[in-house]
C-alpha cells in the first residue's frame, strides 16, 4: 500500500531531512537573497536524481517529478526558503551563522519537509500517474511577495497544476497534528507608511508650536474608528500601529513622526473602502490640527481562500494518514500569506504541520527570536505532504 510505503521512506529519510533543516536553519538568507539556499536546494534535487530543474524569480526553482503516464494531471507542491531580519536566542548546534538573520518562521522547515517529500515522491514515482511540480519559492516575507514573481516567471505554467498544496508550520498545534481550514483562512495584509509633519521647537513652548507628536496621538487613536465604526461585524479586520518614530527628547518637539502600521481584512471591497476612510480620517485630524499628513498604502497580499474540493480531498488524506485525531479544524487566521497569490490562478490548499511541544519547552511563537521546532514534525511535513500529492494525483 503506498501510505504504508511513504510512512516507511519518511522515516528512513527522518535523520536527513532533519540535518537538512539544521543546515537551512544555520544558514539563512533574507528574502531575495537566498542564492547559498539555492544551491543547496539544488544540489539535494540532484542527488536525489532530481534533474528537471528550472530556476524561476531569480532565488527560486521549480522542478517535475515524473510518474506514469505524466500528462494525465499535475499537482504542484509549494515550500518557500527566506529567513527573516531577526536575532537568534536559541542556543542550539544549528544556530544562525548569519547575525541579524534567522529561520523565525519555519521557512527552514518548509523547504526541509519540501526536500523530503520530494526524495520519497522520486522513490515511488513508477506508483502514481501524473507529474508532481516542486515549487520553492524565495521572498514570501516581502512585499510584492515571491509567489507573485513566481507567477510572473511562469512557474504555474508548462506543465500547469490542477492545484497547490503548501503548509506551514504552527507552534500553537502539538507535534503530531495537523490542520485544515475549507474556504477563507487568511487575511489581506496592507503596509501603512505615515509621516505627520508640523513645527518642532523647546518643549517648555508648546503654544509657539505644531506639536506633530501630540497630532500623531490624536490621529492613530481616531484610526481605530475604521475598525470599530465602520468595519462590518461579520467581516473580520485589524488595524496595528507597531512603530511610531518622533526622534525628539525630554525637551525638544520634533517636526515629524513617522508611522508605520498594518491593515488586514477578508473582504476586498471593504479593503479599498477601508483606505479611503484612514486617509481620509487621517487628514482631517492632522490639518484639523495645524499639521499636514503624507499618508501612503502599500497594498499586500490578497486574502487566502483555500479551494473547498481540494482541501476537503487533502483534509481526509491527511486523516487516513495520520489518524482522525490528528487532524484537527482551523480557525480565520488574521496572518498574511503570499500562497494567497496561487490561489488566485488555480486551486490551493494551505494547511498547518503542528510544531509545539510543551514537555521540551518548544512554545515560542514565529517571528520571535527564540521560535524552534519539535523535529519530529519534519517526519510529517514531508511524508503527508507525499501522501497528500499522490492521493490528488488519484483524485
Amino acid at each position: 500500500m503506498i501510505r504504508e510505503k511513504i510512512k516507511s521512506l519518511a522515516n528512513n529519510y527522518k535523520s536527513e531531512i532533519i540535518a537538512n533543516r539544521r543546515h537551512l536553519h544555520a544558514n539563512p538568507e533574507l528574502s531575495f537573497h537566498e542564492f547559498e539556499t539555492l544551491d543547496f536546494v539544488k544540489a539535494q534535487l540532484n542527488q536525489i536524481g532530481i534533474t528537471d530543474i528550472e530556476v524561476k524569480a531569480n532565488t527560486g526553482l521549480v522542478a517535475l517529478i515524473k510518474g506514469k503516464n505524466p500528462d494525465k494531471k499535475v499537482i504542484a507542491l509549494r515550500g518557500d526558503m527566506d529567513a527573516l531580519p531577526i536575532i537568534e536566542q536559541n542556543e542550539v548546534s544549528y544556530k544562525s551563522t548569519k547575525p541579524g538573520v534567522m529561520h523565525a518562521c519555519g521557512h527552514d522547515v518548509h523547504t526541509a519537509s519540501l526536500l523530503g517529500a520530494a526524495k520519497i515522491l522520486h522513490e515511488v514515482k513508477e506508483d502514481f500517474e501524473g507529474t508532481i511540480k516542486l515549487v520553492f519559492q524565495p521572498g514570501e516575507e516581502l512585499i510584492p511577495g515571491g509567489a507573485s514573481l513566481m507567477i510572473k516567471d511562469k512557474a504555474l505554467e508548462n506543465p500547469k497544476p490542477s492545484g497547490i498544496i503548501g503548509q506551514h508550520v504552527m507552534p500553537l498545534i502539538p507535534v503530531g497534528k495537523v490542520g485544515f481550514r475549507k474556504g477563507m483562512y487568511m487575511a489581506s495584509a496592507d503596509e501603512l507608511y505615515i509621516t505627520v509633519k508640523g513645527k518642532g521647537g523647546h518643549g517648555a513652548m508648546p503654544e509657539t508650536l505644531v506639536d506633530p507628536v501630540l497630532i500623531a496621538s490624536h490621529m492613530i487613536v481616531a484610526l481605530q474608528q475604521v475598525i470599530s465604526r465602520n468595519a462590518s461585524p461579520k467581516i473580520p479586520s485589524v488595524l496595528s500601529f507597531g512603530r511610531v518614530e518622533a526622534l525628539g527628547a525630554t525637551n525638544i518637539i520634533p517636526n515629524e513622526v513617522k508611522i508605520q502600521g498594518t491593515f488586514r481584512t477578508l473582504n476586498e471591497e471593504w479593503r479599498s473602502k477601508a483606505h479611503g476612510h484612514m486617509i481620509s480620517i487621517a487628514k482631517g485630524i492632522v490639518e484639523g490640527m495645524g499639521g499636514e499628513v503624507d499618508f501612503e498604502v502599500r497594498r499586500g497580499y490578497p486574502f487566502l481562500k483555500n479551494a473547498e474540493e481540494l482541501t476537503d480531498r487533502a483534509q481526509n488524506a491527511a486523516i487516513d494518514y495520520l489518524g482522525k485525531e490528528n487532524v484537527v479544524d482551523l480557525d480565520i487566521w488574521m496572518a498574511a500569506e503570499d500562497f494567497s497569490y496561487y490561489t488566485q490562478e488555480i486551486d490551493g490548499c494551505f494547511y498547518r504541520l503542528g510544531t509545539r511541544n510543551e514537555a521540551k519547552g518548544i512554545t515560542s511563537g514565529v517571528h520571535t527570536p527564540t521560535f524552534d521546532i519539535d523535529e519530529d514534525a519534519l517526519e510529517i511535513g514531508a511524508g503527508l505532504m507525499a501522501y497528500l500529492a499522490v492521493k490528488e494525483l488519484e483524485a
